[in-house]
């Protein structure tokens, strides 16, 4: 699948997303973010490593339904895998392609700046009941 062509398309599908769940985004950044893909807020802020920008547009789509899942649902339990598959069908294999592309990217040096974190492909979520939460 092909890579996003620039930030203003990422950002698009966020949007569409973001009507097509029914989830009001108060901000929405893509930015160089050192340990995690992603994080939210529970205010409606939304914030997105800028390097999804050259993984294939099949990962990127799945870190915006999974931060997007988390304005409303905090945790990964079962009402949120069942939206997940709902809305991505198997999205087990999209978190394990994203996993496995940060474990080669470390491993091969290709980010010097990885950490641990970003090695599990972890996803950053702030406010009540959220913490460093394995994507």
């Amino acid at each position: 699948m092909a890579h996003w062509k620039n930030a203003d398309e990422f950002k698009g599908r966020v949007k569409h997303w973001a009507d097509k769940l029914d989830i009001k985004v108060r901000r929405l950044a893509l930015r160089p973010m050192r340990n995690k893909w992603a994080s939210c807020s529970t205010n409606g802020n939304l914030n997105f490593n800028a390097e999804l920008l050259g993984l294939n547009r099949d990962i990127g789509e799945y870190v915006i339904v999974h931060e997007l899942l988390h304005l409303v649902v905090p945790h990964h339990g079962k009402l949120w895998k069942s939206l997940m598959r709902a809305h991505l069908g198997d999205y087990e294999s999209l978190d394990e392609k994203l996993t496995s592309f940060t474990a080669r990217a470390r491993s091969s040096g290709e980010r010097s700046r990885t950490s641990s974190k970003r090695a599990t492909g972890k996803f950053g979520h702030r406010g009540p009941g959220h913490g460093a939460i394995r994507g």
